[in-house]
């Protein structure tokens, strides 16, 4: 049918129009054809806009994954383009950042020119990485490693400090650095300094006091726990 009604169409085209006195095709040649413009070199696209405000982590959340911006525009409003592949970041009109759209849900897509020197030495580890490691010394280093990356909002926001822990090993070894993270388990500390500090004072060859049983003093004031019973 297709075939039939391009047949049909050129026929229509060619024929002569008694009212305008030439046929569509010349109408068209000669008037409209030297004014058209070429096609897009590539089909259109459909995309989303969605305003965002980069995080302190220099990512903006798309769809429940992370995709980093230059650190330089951390706190600042942008706009993302969002299609079915790809992601694009906009800031006062100048593209920014272009990613691989990803489904991952709260992962992240992150670019190492996109990170301040300071994170970059840190863009090899990752989560799984550093639980391994702290496993490998003991199960208070794996256990204050798993509770700093749980209590980051992002877990990459605790990388510097995990790294930092583990490396003690180098200037203190394994047994006295698990020493020290149970002792900062115990005191709640979540931080490189406080482990070190822990280290440095050789706080973790002491063992922390233990609470007596019983009342601390003797008085005829003091009752007791069977007073009630």
């Amino acid at each position: 049918m297709n075939a039939a009604i391009a047949e049909l169409v050129t026929q229509i085209n060619d024929r002569m129009s008694r009212h305008l006195g030439a046929s569509r095709r010349a109408l068209f040649e000669g008037l409209e054809l030297s004014a058209l413009k070429p096609l897009p070199a590539e089909p259109y696209v459909f995309a989303e806009w969605k305003e965002c405000r980069v995080g302190l982590d220099y990512h903006v959340e798309i769809e429940k994954h992370y995709y980093s911006v230059p650190h330089q525009l951390l706190r600042e409003t942008v706009w993302a383009r969002i299609t079915a592949r790809t992601i694009e970041v906009f800031h006062r009109g100048q593209r920014v950042a272009a990613h691989v759209r990803s489904s991952s849900n709260r992962k992240h897509t992150t670019v190492r020119e996109h990170m301040p020197s300071s994170h970059r030495r840190y863009a090899d580890w990752t989560p799984e990485r550093l639980r391994r490691q702290a496993g490998e010394i003991g199960r208070h280093t794996a256990a204050l490693v798993e509770t700093i990356l749980q209590e980051r909002t992002h877990p990459e926001q605790g990388f510097r400090a995990c790294v930092g822990i583990l490396r003690l090993t180098k200037s203190y070894g394994r047994e006295r650095l698990e020493a020290a993270c149970s002792r900062a388990l115990e005191i709640g500390a979540r931080s490189y300094s406080s482990v070190n500090s822990i280290l440095k004072n050789n706080l973790d060859r002491q063992q922390p006091a233990t609470s007596a049983d019983g009342p601390a003093i003797a008085h005829d004031n003091i009752r007791g726990p069977t007073y009630f019973h």
